[in-house]
């Protein structure tokens, strides 16, 4: 899920940016501290807007940058549990799929990636479900349910998807379920 957050700080605007806007160098100074900052508060930072910076600074001894007290908001993408998501397959393994969602790449192991017996085909590659015959390839549209989350680093962060519930899976299948479920509906 995207968040906006409003955060005050203090900016260290170094010499080298004095010749310009002072907006726009706290906003360069925010954007190197803070985008692509991941922590258990925000999650991902991805962008950085509406920038205010008090015109009165501070001075520190012996530093020869002026301190400055800033609001802004920030732009987060933080997963929840039981969320559900879409994103693009990016990458099939034989031990699961990569999702791209917004900022992150998450994972679905191959366990959950259908209620059936799932085999990997390495020539493709792609999942293949053995009784439905439905085949998951990188490219393909996903819809899936956060099951697991650790933010801890962008290197170490993990998030865990399953399709292995109703009206979950890839949007073709999630289509097909529903045009199943109404023509039952329609016949009983």
């Amino acid at each position: 899920m995207f968040k906006i957050y409003e955060v005050e700080d203090v900016a260290r605007i170094p010499p080298s940016l004095f010749g310009i806007d002072l907006r726009k160098a706290a906003k360069e100074i925010l954007e190197e501290k803070y985008l692509h900052l991941v922590n258990e508060e925000f999650g991902y930072i991805i962008a950085i807007f509406d920038v205010e910076v008090d015109t009165k600074g501070k001075l520190i001894l012996g530093d020869g940058a002026t301190y400055h007290k800033v609001r802004f908001k920030a732009v987060s993408f933080y997963p929840s549990l039981q969320e559900v998501v879409e994103g693009d397959v990016v990458d099939i393994q034989e031990f699961g799929a990569f999702v791209r969602l917004g900022p992150i790449d998450a994972f679905i192991h191959v366990s959950q990636v259908a209620d059936d017996y799932i085999v990997y085909d390495e020539t493709q590659p792609a999942f293949i479900c053995k009784k439905t015959r439905r085949v998951l390839r990188r490219g393909d549209v996903v819809r899936a349910r956060v099951i697991a989350i650790s933010l801890s680093s962008a290197a170490k962060s993990r998030v865990g998807l399953t399709m292995r519930q109703p009206f979950l899976g890839k949007l073709e299948w999630v289509l097909e379920d529903l045009k199943k479920l109404e023509e039952a509906k329609a016949s009983g």
